[in-house]
């Protein structure tokens, strides 16, 4: 494992964030599984909340899909990554991001900046134009 991914597997155990993420994959009901880089994948994961076919929880990946492809979780591992580089502040910064996204496209993902830098392709979003603003006086 390269030494950056390490560094990432250490940060998010110590932030707990690692952690949460093992117990709400049980929650769920997933089979955990050693993936690649440090990761672990929660496969088998139940639920409906959030609604996509994988999220990330520190190093834990919850996979909802039955065979996830490489670009998906190569998005979901640069997500491992935000979390070890926000610590606890990811969780309010995302949020934040997704209500600006949901304001400015109708979506939580277009204008959002964490699942841009994570590539929204390579998470399975397909991005959407802006809303247009409306001009003039209001009736």
């Amino acid at each position: 494992m390269r030494p950056a991914y390490r560094v990432r597997q250490v940060v998010n155990a110590v932030n707990l964030s690692t952690l949460l993420g093992l117990v709400l994959a049980k929650a769920d009901g997933a089979t955990l599984v050693r993936g690649e880089d440090g990761l672990v994948l929660a496969r088998g994961a139940g639920g409906s909340f959030p609604r996509a076919d994988a999220f990330t929880v520190g190093n834990v990946v919850i996979v909802r899909t039955p065979s996830p492809g490489a670009e998906l979780l190569a998005h979901e591992s640069r997500h491992a990554t935000q979390w070890a580089c926000c610590v606890a502040l990811f969780l309010p910064l995302y949020l934040a991001a997704a209500a600006w996204s949901w304001a400015r496209c109708g979506d939580h993902y277009s204008r959002n900046t964490v699942e841009r830098r994570a590539g929204l392709v390579d998470g399975g979003y397909t991005e959407h134009p802006t809303r247009r603003r409306r001009s003039g006086p209001r009736p």
